[in-house]
């Protein structure tokens, strides 16, 4: 049997690389309510659990919000109230937040909205 030709392991290109990376996708959403668990997995202890429904630009009318037919609950990592606009981020993207690494969540709030522009328009400002 004849030796198999040496191969050489070539270098990831950027794009490669890039592409490994876990990504971090981001959602819109409004906080509609809380969610308490008295019994729950360890790691969730002294978590705040929320009620999100996914909030997405209208295609026949980009001006405004259209609600999205799901809620899914969130754990809320910075202090979002009922009613307030928030990015909250899913799966494997939700444990990179800090502090998830290991906690066996799906949903994670990663931030409180301020504003959204959409094709040069402010369709959500925080203060009005």
């Amino acid at each position: 049997m004849a030796p198999r030709p040496l191969r050489l392991a070539r270098e990831p290109t950027a794009a490669a690389e890039a592409a490994a990376l876990p990504q971090l996708i981001m959602f819109l959403a409004r906080v509609e309510g809380s969610v308490v668990a008295t019994k729950k997995e360890a790691s969730m202890n002294g978590r705040k659990l929320v009620l999100l429904r996914p909030q997405l630009v209208d295609e026949k009318d980009p001006t405004r919000f259209r609600p999205g037919v799901n809620t899914i609950v969130a754990v809320d990592s910075v202090g979002a109230g009922v009613g307030e606009l928030v990015i909250f981020c899913q799966g494997s993207s939700a444990r990179l937040a800090a502090g998830f690494r290991d906690a066996p969540v799906d949903a994670v709030i990663i931030g409180i909205v301020d504003s959204v522009d959409v094709l040069g328009k402010q369709i959500y400002s925080a203060r009005q």
